[in-house]
This record gives structure tokens, sequence and C-alpha cells, in this order.
């Protein structure tokens, strides 16, 4: 009886789809997985740190129905960690002034030169020269700040539907070019007839774009001092760092308190703080 059931197992493993054993994903499996996540970000079904039990137990059911992959929880978990240190690496990448990210295509486009002495020193960006980035966006939405997850959570989407920071927000509501001045003078011209109020009209726009471009300014400053570029230079830089307490340094760089105090500690501080938030954040 039992080498009957010992044959019955084995017949099923041999039966059961390659698919369904091994996870080898494809550009159109991680989209699928990506867009998945976004959705249950904008239901608010995220944390700083990762998805709820509840996000989680939609993205993964709805992904084999989509896709007809029954890979298990841990599988498409594994590879949330994977594109997390993607983003890491494209946003690193594209925090260099001679690198451009190219949403049509999803390119990074970059001078052949530049490319070569990014590469030398970062060997891993090898890869994004000849793939780019297409979900770089989506990216975004699921590892970036908290405040870009969603309309529901106090953010701002531009004219394609994607979640911006505030400061790009408001650069975006605010910040009015010299043909856009322009053309609110027109329409004032044709309009009033009156050419002592369109002055004063011309005049108060050009004034309200230079206060909105200095606000502006000021905004990106106080952002970029304390950045998750730097904080994830300079945790490259620690010795002794595991990777479990790795990974959780970037979910907590995603909190700007935890940026600035991170950034502000001595060098030789920096990693008792790290290993004794993991320690916290791992308490039940």
């Amino acid at each position: 009886m039992s080498g009957c059931t010992t044959r019955s197992k084995k017949a099923q493993e041999v039966q059961q789809p390659e698919n369904q054993l091994r996870a080898k994903w494809t550009a159109s499996l991680t989209k699928a997985l990506v867009e998945l996540m976004v959705e249950e970000i904008h239901k608010g079904n995220k944390s700083s740190k990762s998805f709820s039990k509840k996000g989680w137990k939609f993205i993964c059911d709805n992904f084999r129905i989509q896709t007809g992959y029954w890979w298990d929880n841990e599988q498409l978990k594994s590879r949330y960690v994977a594109l997390r240190k993607q983003y890491v690496s494209v946003a690193l990448l594209l925090d260099q002034p001679d690198f451009q990210w190219d949403e049509a295509t999803g390119a990074i486009m970059a001078s052949d030169e530049a490319w070569d002495g990014y590469i030398k020193a970062h060997p891993d960006a090898e890869m994004l020269r000849s793939t780019g980035c297409s979900i770089y966006n989506h990216l975004r939405t699921i590892f970036g700040e908290p405040d870009t997850y969603g309309a529901q959570n106090g953010s701002a989407t531009d004219d394609h539907g994607i979640s911006m920071s505030p400061e790009h927000a408001a650069v975006k509501e605010e910040e009015l070019s010299p043909s856009e001045s322009d053309k609110y003078v027109d329409m004032a011209s044709r309009k009033r007839g009156r050419r002592g109020l369109e002055d004063a009209i011309a005049r108060g726009i050009m004034e309200m774009a230079g206060a909105a471009k200095l606000r502006a300014e000021a905004v990106k400053t106080v952002h970029s001092k304390f950045s998750i570029t730097d904080c994830v230079k300079a945790l490259d830089e620690l010795q002794g760092v595991s990777e479990q307490v790795y990974l959780a340094a970037l979910d907590l760089f995603c909190n700007r308190n935890a940026r600035e105090t991170f950034l502000t500690l001595k060098v030789d501080k920096r990693l008792i703080w790290l290993q004794r938030k993991c320690l916290v954040c791992s308490l039940p």
C-alpha cells in the first residue's frame, strides 16, 4: 500500500507544470506583479515597510489568476525584495547629472563616456545600460516616499496619473514659465482691452512665477539635504552590515526623520543605531 502511495506522489510531481516549481521572471510577468502592487498601494494596503496581509493576499492570488503561474508567496515576496534593489540602483544612477530616463521607451540615456565611467565604479549597472527600466514609474510608487502612494494619502499625480512627490507637485501646480505667463497676458488683453490692467496682471503673474520657483528650489534643497541617495551611499561605506540590516535600512530610509538621524550620527555610531532599529522593528 505504501509503495502505491509513493508512486502516486512521484507521478503528481512529474505532472506538476515546471512553471509552478521555478520562478523564471520575464518583463511581462514582472509588469503584472508591479501593477498589482501599485493597485494595492492606491487602496491603502501598504505601509512604509511592506504590504499588509490583505494586500499580499490580493497580489499573490491575482498574480496567479492573471498569469497562470502558481508560484508560492515566498517566491513573489523574493521578487519584491529584488525589485527594491533594482529601484535603489536606478535611483542612484538617475541621481547623476549625465543620466536621464526616457519614460516613453524605458531607456536610460547618457553618453558612452558617462556610461563607461559609471559602470567602472558600479559594475552591476551594466544591465541597465542595455535594458533600461520600463517600470521605473511603478517602482517609484512602490518604493518611493510614502507621500507618493496615492491621492488618499495626500499625494498628487501628473497629467498621466503618475504619482509625484510633494516638491514636484508644487513645481507642477505653481511654477509658470514665461510662455505660460504670456498666454495669460494675451487672454487678458483680448477680454479687457485696458492696457493698465493688462500690465498689472502681467506683472502679478511674473511675480507669482518667480516666487513659485524660489519656493520649489527651497523645498528641493531641504529634501536633498538628507536624501535616500546620500543614505544608501553612507550605508554602502559601513563595514559589517548584514543583509537583514541592509534591507531593513532601505525600508527605514523611506522616513525622512530616520534619514536625518542616520546621516547626522557619527560614522562609528550608525551601524549600532541601525541594528537597534532593526531589533525594535522585529519585536511583535
